[in-house]
Order: C-alpha cells, then sequence, then structure tokens
C-alpha cells in the first residue's frame, strides 16, 4: 500500500500540466502580457488609414499657420484666435480632471480637448471639460506601436475637428500643469521670449500680434545610453535603408507639435512602416520615444526646438518609468523647482504624480500653479 504522503505528492505532481493550461482563464486581464510580440491588425491599420487620409485632405481646405484670418472655427471680428488642442493618452481613469477643469476654466474659445482611452479598461470618463472629449481608441500595450498609433489618432482627429488648432500639446493622465492656462497660451501662441533658443525678431510678428513662425516643443536626443540596443531591438538591420543608426533619434513622447508637423506625422507612411515592426527585445523596446524625434529629425530639424515642455525626474527610475511623485511631497517649492528650465523660460506641464496627489494639488492651485 502507498502512503498517504505519496499518494498526496504523486496527484499534485500530475496536476502540474493541467495548472499550466487552466492558470491564465483565471488571471485577469491586467496581470497578463503579451506572450508574443505585439502586432498591429490589419483592420485596425486600415481604419487608422482612413482617419489619416481624412485629416491629410482636410488640410488642403484649411489654412496654413501663416494665415490666420481664413480660420472657420474663430471667433467673430478682426482678431480671429487660434487654439492649442490637449491631447490625453490614457490606460486609467483621468485622476487630475478637477486641476484640469480649473486650468481650463474661462478660457473655452482658445482650446480643444482630445483624449484616447484604452477600450479595454473601464476608464470612468469625468464631467466638465472632459465630458463628450472621448475619440474612438484601440487597446495599447507598452513597448509596442500601439502607442505611436494611439497618439496619431489623436493629432489627426484633432486636425480634423478644428482648423483653429495650430498647436498639439501630447499629455498623461498623471500629467499636471504648472502654470495657468493664460500663461500656457501666451507662451506658445505670441511669446517671443519664451523659447531661449529662437532667434525671432520682431519682423516676424504678424499684424494681429502673434507669432507667424512656429517651432515644435519636441526632445530630440542623438546620445543616448543603449541607443544602439533599442536601434537593434527589431534587429540588426531591421531599421536599414529608411532609417540609417546616425539618424535615429530617442526623446520623450510628451510634446507639443505645430500644425504642420502634426500633419507630418499622420501623413508618413515610410518610418511607420519600420517602427510598426515588433520588437524582440522588449526591455528594449519604447518605439513611442524614437518614431516622433526621428522622424521630425529627419524631416525639419531647423523647425524643433529639440527640448520638452514636459518636466520629468528619471531620479530612481524603474522598469523604464520616472520617479512618481507621491501627497506628502506636493508644495509650492516642488512646483516653482518644476517650473525651472534651461532651455524655455519654464516647463509647462510635469509628470508623474500619483492620483493621491489630487487633493494637494487642488489646495495649492490658486496660490502656486496657477499664480505665475
Amino acid at each position: 500500500m502507498f502512503s498517504t504522503p505519496f499518494v498526496l505528492s504523486f496527484s499534485l505532481l500530475l496536476s502540474l500540466p493541467i495548472l499550466f493550461l487552466l492558470a491564465p482563464r483565471f488571471l485577469s486581464p491586467l496581470q497578463q502580457q503579451p506572450q508574443s510580440p505585439v502586432l498591429i491588425s490589419p483592420s485596425d491599420e486600415q481604419d487608422d488609414l482612413a482617419l489619416f487620409n481624412r485629416a491629410s485632405g482636410s488640410a488642403i481646405n484649411s489654412i496654413n499657420n501663416n494665415n490666420p484670418s481664413r480660420f472657420s472655427h474663430l471667433s467673430t471680428g478682426s482678431n480671429p484666435k487660434r487654439k492649442i488642442a490637449f491631447l490625453f493618452l490614457t490606460n486609467s481613469d483621468l485622476h487630475f480632471s478637477p486641476l484640469w477643469d480649473q486650468f481650463f476654466k474661462g478660457n473655452s474659445h482658445l482650446y480643444n480637448i482630445y483624449v484616447h482611452a484604452d477600450p479595454t479598461v473601464n476608464v470612468t470618463r469625468p464631467h466638465g471639460v472632459f465630458e463628450g472629449r472621448f475619440i474612438p481608441a484601440k487597446r495599447t500595450y507598452r513597448a509596442s506601436a500601439t502607442l505611436i498609433s494611439a497618439t496619431r489618432r489623436l493629432l489627426a482627429t484633432a486636425i480634423i475637428d478644428d482648423p483653429a488648432n495650430v498647436f498639439f500639446a501630447v499629455l498623461s493622465q498623471y500629467c499636471v500643469p504648472l502654470h495657468s492656462f493664460r500663461y500656457v497660451y501666451h507662451s506658445l501662441v505670441v511669446s517671443r521670449s519664451f523659447d531661449s533658443s529662437s532667434a525671432e525678431t520682431d519682423a516676424e510678428l504678424t499684424r494681429l500680434g502673434v507669432r507667424a513662425k512656429y517651432k515644435s516643443f519636441i526632445e530630440i536626443l542623438s546620445k543616448s545610453r543603449n541607443l544602439w540596443k533599442r536601434y537593434t531591438a527589431r534587429g540588426r538591420f531591421a531599421m536599414m535603408p529608411e532609417v540609417p543608426y546616425d539618424q535615429f533619434r530617442v526623446g520623450s513622447q510628451f510634446f507639443v507639435l505645430t500644425r504642420r508637423h502634426a500633419l507630418a506625422v499622420v501623413k508618413d507612411r515610410t518610418l511607420w512602416r519600420k517602427f510598426r515592426s515588433p520588437c524582440y527585445k522588449e526591455d528594449e523596446c519604447y518605439p513611442e520615444e524614437h518614431y516622433f524625434p526621428t522622424l521630425l529629425s529627419m524631416t525639419d530639424p531647423n523647425g524643433c526646438t529639440q527640448y520638452t515642455l514636459t518636466r520629468v525626474n528619471w531620479t530612481g527610475t524603474t522598469k523604464g518609468h520616472p520617479y512618481t511623485y507621491g501627497a506628502a511631497e506636493v508644495s509650492p517649492e516642488l512646483i516653482h523647482r518644476l517650473r525651472e528650465s534651461n532651455h524655455s523660460e519654464s516647463y509647462l506641464f510635469a509628470r508623474k504624480f500619483s492620483p493621491d496627489c489630487l487633493k494637494p494639488l487642488m489646495d495649492i492651485a490658486k496660490k502656486a500653479i496657477f499664480r505665475d
């Protein structure tokens, strides 16, 4: 006769294969990660292509940045207003929507909001300025080209929606403003001194008192640790010949693009075919940090400032994620430190803040954040 411990051990051994087969069924979606490289489906590609073609076509009937008088979605009179499109990319609730409500208050004629929320996540749609601003979205995965696609959808939708959108600011649910809306708008649309790298003169102002020539605020770096490993994450020669290594760039996925550069992004087909290819080294693959800076560096480097307006703290980074500020760290002094920039008069946004930061941020909004 077999002893009871032996029978139990033998039974457990036999049950292991069954457990391996059934375990995925009991794991929540948040616990599961793709077991193979993420591919963008042909149907999603077709949907995006149709959207991008619409955006490209709409540009023919709209104006360029140098002729604001022909905008169709503007205030009446001889002083039309240009707008900033705020593009939120999220896979969770918009934790700081009350803060953004305060930020946008009283300026509805100067901005538009668009939100791309991962449809596989149960995101609570807030009221206020975000109500009705969610666009048709697709699932996104970290370390895949799906994040590029999501950003391009936001850009294309904003281009089609309103020809008055002249700047396109990409943000996440963990981003917060560092200034009032009035300061942000003036810095981007009007100011000649905000960009420290600019050498514009008074002659470059239009008769309406706004700048005629704009640059995109996007970080573009040619040197970075692990850049070669990221370049070869799809294979040693996978990016050739369209993207030689000496033209491969890296930068923050959070940027502010001009309308002409937003159009360049949605019109692109050549570089997209390279960057949509799946990576086989997931820990060295962040396509959204390379596609945009590489594309704009190759097509219009002089039209970009080479730096971002979103402050981030990479101290103590883990698995590619930046430092996350907690509620106890929020103070007027922190806001003032985060504003400091070597490239412009100030950073305009900052990340990454944990959801529990909402209350302390709201407490200092009037006396610190929105006091410029």
